[in-house]
């Protein structure tokens, strides 16, 4: 993989600087411990000094996706997750403590990187510490059959020429989705064996229209039926959730954008620099639909 030609670490004011010209095998056992304040909670992270493959900080795109993804928790709450370039397993671990997400992390084939986010899950209470899979973009995946219906990764386009490679591990993980349990999508419906209108919320089916019923009477059962339909199919199934917060030319990013669409992705910037990318036979609404 290429090496990027700055440190984030110039994003960070309080920051040790590391030259990219030293030598890899003098700086990897070197670690900066820090306190990252996330939405509602301290994280303290272990973050390498210098990583050849950039994953020594916290980008601040994290932390923008992070109140993002607290914005909108019941699109994420209840599903199956894989988090790309995890780099110190911050935000999944953030994750993992507010919502109890289901989350895998993933980064290069590198196993300092996978040392490092088990040491920061322990350092933060995840005990055991989250699945990790290593992967490098573009190389047969592990798993011939994965069944994470939510891929999510923040900050992960910095290398131009990987673009291609990514794709290919994106275009795999959302084509050969198989989920393993037939109540895992969420979805607003008929449901077919009563003929009743029902949700599934975080896996379990409930009688949608018992459930108002029983709660608030009959007159307002429709203005809440859509409401409850827009919330539980805020994303497609699956679907890849990407924060970027832009630092390279227009032109360059656009490269990614365009090779999703050529590789039969559809991409939708749905707010605050995130994009959802999903297959584009998958015509399920990123704001919300519900069947006639």
């Amino acid at each position: 993989m290429d090496i990027a030609l700055f440190s984030p670490s110039s994003l960070f004011a309080d920051a040790e600087e590391v030259s990219v010209d030293e030598e890899v095998t003098d700086v990897h056992q070197s670690f900066v411990e820090r306190r990252h304040q996330f939405p509602g909670m301290e994280l303290v992270i272990r973050e390498f000094s210098f990583h050849q493959l950039n994953a020594n900080l916290l980008w601040p795109g994290t932390f923008a996706f992070a109140e993002w993804l607290v914005q909108h928790h019941s699109w994420i709450e209840g599903r199956r997750c894989l988090e790309l370039g995890s780099g110190t397993g911050a935000l999944a671990i953030f994750l993992k403590k507010s919502f109890n997400l289901d989350i895998t992390t993933s980064d290069y084939d590198d196993q300092e990187i996978e040392e490092n986010i088990a040491h920061n899950c322990q350092a933060n209470g995840i005990k055991p510490v989250l699945p990790h899979v290593k992967h490098s973009w573009g190389e047969t995946f592990p798993s011939a059959e994965p069944d994470w219906d939510l891929i999510i990764a923040s900050d992960i386009l910095l290398y131009v020429k990987q673009y291609p490679n990514l794709i290919k591990s994106l275009s795999f993980l959302l084509k050969s989705y198989k989920s393993k349990d037939d109540k895992a999508i969420p979805s607003v419906g008929n449901d077919q064996s009563s003929g009743k209108r029902s949700i599934y919320i975080c896996r379990e089916k409930v009688d949608l229209i018992g459930l108002i019923e029983s709660i608030i009477g009959h007159y307002l059962i429709i203005d809440v039926y859509f409401l409850l339909a827009g919330m539980c199919m805020g994303l497609a199934v699956p679907a890849f959730l990407m924060s970027w917060r832009r630092r390279i030319g227009k032109e360059d990013e656009s490269l990614f954008f365009t090779g999703c669409e050529n590789a039969g992705l559809e991409v939708k910037h749905i707010g605050s620099r995130v994009y959802c990318i999903k297959p584009r036979e998958n015509m399920v609404s990123t704001t919300g639909s519900i069947d006639d």
